[in-house]
């Protein structure tokens, strides 16, 4: 396949690229410089600019383009920058799209089950609807803004992603070290749910969606969520390390601001539309998706 992919330099994105041209396909990035290899395209979001030739040919596109949510402490400018981030860059992609006379017939767009809100221990699946919050309001309109390629035709996923757990970054990238060393523990009560999913299962559901004909809303989680305090216990364990400390939730108010109340949420989210696909997980219990997160 000729696969173009936005957001190629994060954790998931420099992951895909590696699968994909593993597997044999044409891989083409969207960058914000000057292009400096054949496979790179040059776009800017902030001004609108992606030419449409860029794209015609292509098997899909796939895009995990957006700021860092835990980069930074959520300011009123920073959550701006959250919000637009997401929300120019699809955009852009879906209008893109929609002027081709001959469009990619596949975009899987990241977005995140920050869209479910603070639910507790609600089962969670595709069909249940928006939460409150931030976040969720920024995946409501993150998703929205694919609405040109979808009404073009072009078969949309909205992937979903949770908890990605990896050997080094992503959600892990601050609370492992801390376990290795045997200081970490549970975040707050520890009683909030993760929707956790390893990075490995994470890239290889969207090598699978790329050829099914699944679309709308795909939570990216493994089957069984876990309670933060489960989450970091599993870890602690393989780690034969102890988790005995924990981190208040005061604390983490004082330390992050408003994004604590991401961190401190709960979302059980299960992926239903992955299952029914014929998706199967490699990690699909915490005990060997710890065991992968602390051999990598």
């Amino acid at each position: 396949m000729d696969i173009v992919v936005a957001g190629s330099h994060g954790l998931i994105g420099t992951e895909l690229l590696e699968r994909l041209r593993e597997r044999g396909d044409t891989v083409r990035r969207l960058v914000r410089r000057p292009p400096q290899a054949a496979h790179e395209i040059f776009w800017d979001p902030d001004e609108d600019a992606l030419d449409p030739r860029a794209l015609e040919g292509a098997d899909a596109v796939v895009n995990f383009a957006g700021a860092g949510v835990g980069d930074h402490r959520w300011t009123t400018e920073y959550k701006r920058t959250i919000l637009e981030s997401r929300t120019r860059t699809t955009g852009l992609i879906a209008r893109t799209l929609a002027h081709l006379d001959a469009p990619p017939p596949v975009l899987l767009q990241g977005t995140a089950v920050g869209y479910y809100g603070d639910r507790g221990a609600e089962v969670l699946t595709e069909t249940s609807g928006p939460g409150t919050g931030f976040l969720a309001r920024v995946v409501t309109e993150w998703e929205a803004a694919t609405r040109p390629a979808q009404d073009a035709g072009v078969r949309v996923a909205h992937l979903r992603t949770g908890i990605v757990m990896a050997p080094d970054g992503g959600a892990l990238g601050r609370m492992l070290p801390l376990l290795r060393w045997g200081v970490g523990g549970r975040l707050g009560s520890g009683r909030q749910y993760w929707s956790w999913i390893t990075l490995r299962d994470h890239v290889s559901a969207v090598l699978h969606l790329l050829g099914s004909d699944v679309h709308g809303p795909v939570n990216l989680t493994g089957p069984e969520p876990a309670t933060n305090a489960e989450v970091t216990r599993a870890l602690a364990e393989a780690l034969h390390r102890p988790a005995a400390l924990a981190v208040p939730s005061v604390a983490l108010k004082v330390a992050l601001g408003e994004f604590a109340s991401d961190v401190l949420g709960s979302q059980r989210a299960l992926p239903r539309v992955l299952e029914a696909s014929g998706f199967t997980f490699e990690h699909p219990d915490l005990a060997s998706a710890a065991e992968w997160v602390v051999s990598g």
